[in-house]
């Protein structure tokens, strides 16, 4: 809400959830499953999602084509993101497409040898 008021938008207050996502749980979607992979550093709660049978991940901010997220806002940490995405992330299938919050999608394999961030 602290930051609609910087911008001059009025919200209200988002309703607390029902429940948290855990490391590890699986989520259904339709006919697809997939893997909640905790990948703090952008933000202390940030989740990744992985559907192994069609090797491909949903990586939020926390990996791009070509980069990586922000850790300089609030409670974000550098080191943390760079360990998320290095110990559970770049383990995936090279051929693990990845899609991000923002951006060209990408490839496991692709960010392994050319993201200036992780090489």
């Amino acid at each position: 809400m602290d930051s609609a008021r910087i911008y001059g938008v009025n919200c209200s207050p988002s309703p607390q959830p029902i429940n948290f996502i855990n490391e590890n749980e699986i989520i259904k979607l339709g006919n697809y499953e997939f893997k909640a992979i905790h990948t703090p550093g952008h933000s202390p709660g940030s989740l990744s999602f992985f559907n192994k049978e069609n090797k491909l991940l949903i990586s939020g901010d926390v990996l791009f084509n070509g980069s990586i997220g922000r850790s300089d806002l609030p409670m974000g940490n550098h080191e943390t993101l760079i360990n998320s995405i290095k110990n559970k992330l770049l383990v995936l299938p090279d051929e693990t497409k990845v899609y991000s919050g923002h951006g060209l999608a990408t490839t496991i394999g692709q960010e392994k040898i050319s993201n200036p961030f992780l090489i």
